[in-house]
């Protein structure tokens, strides 16, 4: 039977290509130090583009995992089943060190070049990289017990993923989760009501309720607790060390717009066995060593997502014609597609730096704000990002099978996670308060490029006047902190970033020659120069 009609003007499938072709990333990557790691970063980017890579990603999201509280029999069991291609995802994070690997790792800048191998990975399927991310931050909490890092962070750092319910110590190697948020409190951890009560052997058995628990079938969970002496941090291993099961029950999964790969539940602690790390009442500082390193893969799974909807995006420009052109041709897509790669190479950019002062005492002062700030800043960017370049494709981009969906969905929650909006911008705005010498090394790290730009000059001036303008400080603090990371971008682009990239950031975001939609670039931007910088080239 003949065709009944000529397929035309379609684009061809993306695939086998290597994600890790971004020159923003690997220029940070070799300028934060861990250039070493570069081989290794193109091995996962020609893997997360494969046509392997994608279809695991795609199988892991739609066979989404799957409880089971009790066994045919009626013994409770509280298990989660996953889909193959979930444990080929993470053999494969794991296995390359993305997880805890870093805080064992005497190479230089060895968290720089987790960064980049989350920056791609990532773009191969993001809910997996939650319990990955999970166990990455979980180290420096657990070495507030020295015993306990002792015996568990040799197996957090395993390059080996062994699935499965047992002892954590008789395992090749273990992940690790949290669990803080409770019905009642959400961001307000200290109205906490989970109970913790000594036992007398030196551990405590803990009981509550909590309402968020990610990727509950890891090894092992930090957690907070009312203890005798206020709300403390505890380990709870799913597998107690007699072999029994702890009793953590899991009442259900989270039914969540995006992410929907990775398992959220809702949990129970009904006696459940658990040992204390960091001092009682020091739980919130204890375990916000391990928050501020979620926040950082918060930022990093952001971007990711963003550099994927490039990559999408300018793929498709470069193969649709409308009008008697290419559409990446077309000079309102060019400008679309132009300040799209610009706030994407923005994130890529702060993301490495911030990479590369982590496990750096000489930065902990940077970082510290700095982190807070842009945490707030580019997830926030995310979503309208992720719905541009979902809109580039028109009306190919709003079906399942483009891709776009599933990155449209995921994006918010890197906003939510670990603080959404205003949570990020108070503690952005607590962190000056509490620490003047954090506003100190935020500026000392801007004015690297005093003097390089006019507008990014003009930009720390009238930042310098807001900050010491507290009057309604709580009430502006999305419009100083936007401010903030806006400045700390604008620095290491007209650092860095080639200058059509910088020169468009300055006078977009920095002096106002800006619409609010993407695609308001001033007409004196060289787009043309900026898409080509961020465009793939697959070997199809």
């Amino acid at each position: 039977m003949p065709d009944t009609h000529e397929v035309f003007n379609q684009v061809p499938p993306l695939v086998d290509y290597d994600v890790a072709d971004d020159a923003a990333l690997l220029d940070g990557l070799r300028r934060e130090g861990a250039g070493w790691a570069e081989d290794e970063v193109h091995e996962l980017g020609r893997l997360a583009g494969s046509a392997q890579g994608q279809e695991w990603g795609r199988q892991a999201n739609e066979n989404p995992p799957k409880l089971h509280t009790h066994d045919r029999m009626g013994h409770r069991v509280d298990e989660v089943e996953f889909h193959p291609a979930w444990h080929e995802l993470m053999t494969v994070a794991v296995g390359h060190g993305l997880h805890a690997a870093p805080w064992r790792d005497e190479r230089p800048a060895a968290h720089v070049a987790r960064a980049a191998k989350v920056l791609v990975w990532n773009q191969a399927e993001g809910g997996h990289v939650c319990p990955i991310s999970m166990t990455y931050a979980a180290v420096p909490a657990l070495r507030h017990n020295s015993e306990l890092a002792a015996t568990y962070e040799p197996l957090l750092a395993s390059p080996e993923y062994d699935f499965g319910l047992r002892v954590p110590t008789t395992k090749r190697g273990l992940i690790a989760g949290m669990s803080m948020t409770e019905k009642q409190g959400g961001s307000d951890v200290r109205t906490n009501t989970t109970t913790a009560q000594p036992a007398g052997d030196g551990s405590y058995v803990l009981t509550g309720h909590k309402w968020f628990t990610s990727a509950p079938m890891s090894d092992l969970f930090l957690t907070l607790a009312q203890a005798p002496g206020g709300l403390s941090c505890f380990l709870l291993p799913r597998v107690l060390p007699d072999g029994s099961r702890n009793r953590i029950f899991l009442q259900r999964l989270k039914d969540k717009l995006g992410n929907r790969s990775n398992a959220s539940s809702e949990i129970e602690y009904d006696g459940a066995v658990g040992w204390r790390v960091g001092e009682e009442g020091r739980g919130v500082p204890t375990i916000i060593e391990m928050v501020n390193n979620t926040r950082l893969d918060c930022v990093l799974g952001t971007t990711s997502l963003m550099r994927q909807g490039i990559v999408y995006a300018t793929h498709h420009a470069a193969h649709r014609r409308a009008f008697g052109a290419k559409l990446i041709d077309q000079p309102a897509m060019a400008n679309v597609l132009a300040d799209l790669v610009i706030e994407s190479e923005a994130a890529t950019t702060v993301a490495l730096r911030l990479a590369g002062a982590t496990g750096d005492p000489a930065q902990a002062t940077f970082r510290r704000l700095a982190l807070a700030v842009t945490k707030y800043w580019v997830c926030k960017r995310g979503a309208a990002h992720t719905a541009e370049a979902l809109e580039c494709l028109g009306g190919n981009g709003y079906v399942e099978e483009s891709g776009m969906p599933r990155l449209y969905r995921e994006a918010p929650l890197l906003s939510i996670w670990e603080g959404s909006g205003n949570v990020a911008a108070l503690d952005a705005l607590r962190a000056m308060g509490k620490q003047p010498e954090t506003v100190e090394a935020f500026f000392g790290e801007v004015a690297l490029a005093s003097g390089a730009n006019a507008r990014l000059d003009d930009a720390m001036e009238r930042l310098r006047k807001e900050l010491s303008d507290v009057d309604e400080i709580q009430f502006r603090a999305r419009r100083l902190v936007e401010m903030m990371a806006l400045v700390l971008q604008g620095s290491l682009l007209v650092r860095y970033a080639p200058a059509a990239v910088s020169d468009a950031f300055c006078a977009s975001r920095l002096g106002g020659d800006w619409g609010i939609a993407f695609g308001t670039l001033p007409s004196t931007v060289d787009t043309k120069a900026i898409i080509e910088r961020a465009r793939q080239n697959p070997k199809s």
